[in-house]
């Protein structure tokens, strides 16, 4: 602008100049009277002062021009360096409808997740303005990133994202039979609900403190159907610190990763919050410990896991048995892509085929008071291909009781994805075996085996799937099996929220509780819908 204004006023002294030299000019070639010349330079001198003027407005018009022209450049520096802080934050794959910090995920979570940061286009011409800036300003106070919530606290000494996670369902399982007769001929009852309950609340509170390697996850988790039962409120969760891609230490509350779903994929599966009956049957459960994580190279993953036991939910510290005899570790190989997408299904509509290969095992010394009763929320007892608790007295004969067993299991899955298009896959194999307890001497190992298969299509993609599976278990006390088809209908466009319908139909259930849709020891059909909530 300093350039244009020397140029204006360098432009103006030469007009002048040659005016005044032209006028002097003149008067020295002639000789006129004295009152024509006082004429002739009067009226000179009007016309300069007019031009001169006139050179005023146009230095003044430019210098407005100018002026417009450098608010417009600021405009155009602010807006262009809010984008690239915005654009240096960790973005998602999905688009939602209010952006969120966050795991509201193991994933997290994994998991789970993406950031929605209402930014204008650069491309559009919302630069004439400051609109395009004060549009941003909301987010100075916060993001949304799925699966790790909203984020309130963004300090240089820590963070702080809060994450709920809930379901409404309605359940029907008036069509199961009401009784059942177990491997050992005692007819039992079998529980017929049929109730609208808002399942689960899961309120969590994740970040970093002090260090962006140094992570917490804490949580308060309620299941509302369970409410009067030991342990249906719980406060958890768990410390980290990530040292690099390979190697990564956790303490606290996790999930053991002994199969699949217990990863750290929840709540992304193709049913809310239910498994398989062959995956209820055969899965560890939450416990306390300290873990290991990270990358081997690009492509696998691992997980390994030392516990007190296969299930802390409504066990105390006093009932432990004293040994770190509980571990659990998987290893996953995602050959073709190196990713596998997040959870069950294929939301993320792969382009280029999406493979996994996953293998399991976990290992445990049980008594009888590490195992929590058979009517609490979210655990894992380990139970007979019939449903039987293996510490129930007198099971394998008067004055049999079994005071302590060592279980083995291991698990193998694979998976595709593609286009919208998922199969997925599981078997498992478990051994129960060093039984301890009167009258137990001489008991063979008991050895079950089972897998699972399930299968998933985005008919509209990012909004309408469907999906069926099934499974079944075998062994000496049974052959249990299930059922099911579902459809997932996803409104935003996102799994923020989900409304969920399936169908199951089981034959002589081996498991149930009730915060799952199937009951133990249930055969014929089970309707169930849920309405989800996860950010």
């Amino acid at each position: 602008m300093r350039r244009f204004q020397r140029l204006n006023c360098l432009w103006l002294f030469a007009v002048i100049v040659g005016l005044t030299i032209t006028s002097g000019f003149a008067c020295a070639q002639k000789v006129v009277p004295v009152t024509e010349n006082a004429a002739a330079s009067a009226k000179a001198a009007s016309e300069l002062l007019s031009k001169l003027d006139q050179l005023v407005e146009k230095n003044r018009q430019l210098e407005k021009q100018n002026q417009e022209l450098v608010e417009q450049i600021n405009l155009l520096r602010e807006y262009l360096a809010k984008q690239a802080h915005l654009d240096a934050k960790p973005q998602s794959s999905e688009i939602v409808a209010a952006p969120s910090a966050s795991l509201p995920t193991e994933a997290t979570a994994v998991t789970g997740v993406s950031t929605s940061t209402g930014a204008a286009d650069p491309a559009e011409p919302a630069l004439s303005s400051q609109n395009a800036v004060k549009e941003e300003e909301p987010y100075k106070w916060g993001r949304y990133t799925p699966n790790f919530g909203y984020k309130i606290v963004d300090t240089d000494k820590g963070d702080l994202n809060i994450s709920i996670y809930s379901y409404g369902r309605y359940l029907n399982q008036l069509g199961l039979n009401p009784t059942y007769t177990d491997a050992f001929g005692n007819v039992k009852n079998v529980q017929q609900r049929q109730d609208f309950q808002l399942n689960k609340v899961q309120i969590k509170f994740l970040g970093w403190i002090m260090s962006e390697k140094f992570r917490y996850f804490l949580y308060a988790w309620t299941s509302n159907a369970s409410q009067g039962l030991g342990a249906q409120v719980v406060l958890a969760g768990n410390l980290n610190y990530s040292f690099n891609k390979t190697f990564n230490v956790g303490v606290g509350i996790r999930s053991l990763p002994g199969t699949r779903s217990v990863e750290g994929n929840f709540p992304f599966w193709l049913g809310v919050d239910t498994r398989l009956i062959a995956d209820e049957f055969f899965r560890p459960s939450y416990s306390s410990g300290v873990w290991a994580w990270g990358q081997l190279g690009s492509k696998v993953d691992y997980i390994a896991m030392v516990a007190n036991n296969l299930s802390t939910l409504g066990v105390s510290a006093a009932q432990l048995n004293n040994g770190f005899n509980t571990f659990s570790g998987s290893l996953v190989w995602k050959p073709t892509t190196g990713e596998f997408g997040t959870g069950f299904g294929d939301f993320e509509h792969h382009e280029s085929l999406a493979t996994r290969l996953g293998i399991h095992f976990s290992r445990s010394d049980e008594d009888a008071q590490e195992q929590p009763s058979s009517n609490q929320f979210e655990n894992t007892q380990i139970r007979l291909e019939d449903g039987t608790v293996i510490f129930t007295p007198n099971i394998f004969g008067p004055g049999i009781t079994v005071s302590d067993v060592t279980y083995k299991m291991t698990s193998f899955d694979a998976g595709l994805k593609y286009h919208g298009y998922s199969l997925e896959g599981e078997y498992f194999w478990r051994w129960l075996e060093n039984f301890k307890g009167p009258g137990t001497a001489g008991l063979p190992t008991v050895f079950s085996h089972g897998f699972q298969l399930q299968a998933s299509a985005m008919v509209i993609p990012k909004s309408l799937q469907i999906y069926l599976g099934g499974s079944t278990l075998t062994g000496k006390y049974g052959n249990p099996y299930d059922f099911r088809l579902g459809t997932n209908y996803f409104p935003f466009h996102n799994r923020v929220v989900r409304w969920n319908n399936e169908f199951l139909y089981l034959y002589h259930s081996p498991v149930g509780y009730t915060a799952v849709p199937f009951a133990l020891g249930g055969t014929g059909p089970v309707f169930h819908t849920n309405l989800e909530l996860a950010f």
